[in-house]
């Protein structure tokens, strides 16, 4: 019996298959977690999907934002992209029980006596595990529910960029998905930055990388983050975080990470797709 967290695979279902093969995956008695953006730009979104929901009990995903952007395009409330890989999904005659399987997707997930959890992109750091969890509850109950059109056509925009507590109704939901599933930079302040997508070394002097942002919570004792999101970040761990979004679709790597070990053991995979980050 095995745990394995798995970056974002972007569709890439043949780079998927290649690694579980590899990782000598067996759905009756290991477990994937997965860190978002199952789909989004690359080239096979109903086969992906397909693959994963057959899987039942033995895969976890959580929310990314491309995950989120088809849940929009497939309501109605978000406009498709030349480049969003999508259109074949739209043409799936089983279209509506894959879409409905992601949207039950949670934006983060605690992976019980494991000491990990997975968010897609990062917590905010004015926000403690447990807060970050109250607040992903939140706004699932939101996504789950006959709200979901509207909030999908209130989600798109960068404001509010900073955490308060009185924050309310559709800026409140927004600020909470941003943070799950768009962050890579915070200010000194706690601000959240949307413009930087660069490595942190090359990133401006005044920016933090989410995990190293003033005030953070992060530390590790009570449980370690897994993320995505960031591939010119690519695999990186510290105290409280491990990332790995590697690339994969970008002419980069699919990466996994044994979770049930000692000590995270990685295995790395080459994809084959071949795409500019943006």
């Amino acid at each position: 019996m095995a745990d394995y967290a798995i970056g974002d695979v972007h569709a890439c279902r043949p780079a998927l298959e290649a690694l579980l093969e590899r990782l000598r995956f067996d759905p009756a008695q290991d477990h994937l977690w997965f860190t978002g953006d199952l789909v989004g730009r690359g080239p096979e979104p109903v086969a992906t999907l397909r693959l994963l929901r057959s899987l039942g009990a033995a895969v976890e995903s959580v929310l990314g934002n491309h995950d989120l952007h088809c849940l929009a395009v497939a309501a109605g409330a978000g406009k498709p992209r030349d480049d969003d890989g999508l259109d074949a999904l739209w043409q799936a005659h089983d279209r509506d029980q894959l879409i409905e399987w992601l949207r039950q997707r949670p934006l983060m997930h605690e992976c019980s006596g494991l000491g990990y959890s997975l968010v897609h992109a990062g917590i905010p750091p004015q926000w403690g595990i447990d807060a970050a969890l109250g607040y992903a509850a939140e706004a699932q109950a939101i996504i789950r529910s006959t709200t979901l059109p509207a909030l999908l056509a209130h989600l798109y925009g960068n404001q509010p960029d900073r955490w308060d507590d009185q924050l309310h109704g559709w800026e409140r939901l927004r600020f909470i998905i941003n943070a799950f599933t768009r962050m890579r930079f915070c200010h000194a302040d706690g601000r959240l930055d949307f413009g930087c997508n660069d490595a942190p070394e090359r990133a401006p002097n005044h920016l933090y990388p989410w995990y190293a942002a003033p005030g953070n919570h992060l530390d590790g004792n009570r449980t370690t983050l897994v993320t995505g999101h960031w591939s010119r970040l690519g695999q990186r761990q510290g105290p409280g975080y491990i990332t790995l979004d590697t690339g994969c679709l970008w002419g980069g790597q699919l990466t996994a990470v044994r979770l049930d070990s000692s000590t995270p053991e990685f295995t790395v995979l080459d994809c084959t797709m071949h795409r500019h980050p943006s």
